[in-house]
């Protein structure tokens, strides 16, 4: 048993390092302001909640604040292996209390089993005095806090309403935390989601138009859709290869691509790391996402700093970054005809791809930087660690 717990408490990761977890930097022990990231499958198998939190502890570097990664999840939930890593969550939540006590907790939510997790988690939170930050990372939370019962909305509404901060993705989901779920909006902050700088965009010289998308391939995500959009007589006749980087069913896609008669310009590789990802994007044109719903996906904002035309759709904060016919081009979720239309025509106008390749980096240079938003967050820290309760 000993040794099933410690396979499945695993390494913590510092500043992107993996050290045995009991470990803290020197640093925490002294007394230095410090941040603890509870995310659901870690760096490796949190998605973009992950790479997010990848990406902010490897902001800071070692001669900034020291963060540290905890998985409460697991690679996927699985009560005999999640559980336990939720209980030793909050056991290394309970020593800090003790040995850091100046550390933030910096917890990290989405709708449906994250927030029953987390609940647990900022329960302990509260319970244990330790200063707490909630990031709201979620598609309609409103939707889905509004489905569940009044005995459990109930239950979820302290775990906003009591953390010393919230952060929202968006506008959307300020107004969702500061009137359906009633938090103080001075204790709201908006901070979208940011991408290291991959240095573009790049000169390319394809001879075919290369379109990627990135994100778990799904249904809410479009891929559906997108499939038979690249399958559509518009996109047919024209030069372009395809790649749908993430995890899910990818099988069950690449069946679907093979009876679209297109399997031969789809490649699935499955999910890609942070390094993979940054050297497909390098060599592509157009980034596509026709999600149904979004918060604000991190395809879309890596799409903005390398400097890629995009194609996507109307939801969640993504007009809040993206100005159609300038730094992309939106078309409805679920219209097949309009994701064809649109695609087709990046494809067939190099000038129009490199005109919103240059406003889509422009954007990025203006508004998501990781420096800028390394400094927000720097501030939101110092007002968790000097607010008054």
């Amino acid at each position: 048993m000993r040794a099933e717990l410690n396979s499945i408490s695993g390494p913590e990761t510092v500043h992107g390092t993996a050290i045995p977890a009991g470990v803290d930097d020197r640093s925490t022990r002294a007394g230095a302001l410090s941040v603890r990231h509870y995310v659901a499958g870690g760096r490796e198998h949190g998605g973009g909640i992950g790479r997010m939190a990848g990406y902010i502890v490897d902001s800071f570097g070692k001669d900034g604040i020291v963060h540290v990664v905890t998985d409460t999840r697991g690679p996927r939930w699985f009560p005999l292996t999640s559980l336990p890593r939720l209980a030793f969550a909050i056991l290394l939540m309970t020593r800090d209390r003790v040995v850091s006590p100046r550390r933030v907790h910096h917890i990290h939510v989405a709708g449906r089993g994250s927030t029953v997790r987390k609940r647990i988690l900022t329960a302990a939170a509260r319970r244990l005095g330790c200063r707490h930050l909630v990031h709201l990372h979620d598609y309609d939370y409103a939707a889905d806090f509004n489905a569940r019962s009044a005995a459990d909305q109930a239950a979820v509404l302290p775990m906003f309403k009591k953390a010393d901060h919230v952060v929202a993705l968006g506008r959307r989901d300020h107004q969702t935390l500061t009137t359906v779920l009633g938090v103080d909006q001075r204790r709201v902050s908006v901070l979208p989601n940011c991408v290291p700088d991959p240095g573009g965009p790049r000169l390319r010289d394809n001879d075919e138009t290369r379109i990627v998308f990135l994100g778990r391939l799904s249904e809410r995500k479009g891929v559906p859709e997108l499939l038979r959009a690249l399958s559509h007589p518009t996109m047919m006749q024209l030069r372009w290869r395809a790649v749908l980087a993430g995890d899910g069913p990818v099988d069950e896609y690449r069946r679907q691509a093979r009876e679209l008669g297109i399997a031969d310009r789809v490649e699935m590789p499955g999910w890609l790391g942070p390094d993979e990802t940054r050297a497909l994007c390098a060599r592509a044109d157009i980034l596509t996402l026709p999600s149904h719903a979004e918060g604000l996906a991190m395809a879309v904002v890596e799409g903005l700093a390398h400097g890629l035309a995009i194609v996507t759709t109307r939801v969640g904060a993504h007009e809040e970054v993206i100005t159609d016919g300038s730094s992309g081009l939106f078309v409805p979720p679920g219209d097949v005809d309009a994701l064809a239309s649109a695609l087709a025509r990046l494809v067939s106008e190099p000038e129009t791809r490199r005109a919103l390749s240059m406003q889509a980096r422009a954007a990025y240079l203006a508004q998501f930087s990781m420096a800028s938003y390394r400094r927000s967050l720097e501030r939101i820290y110092e007002t968790v660690t000097n607010g008054t309760r």
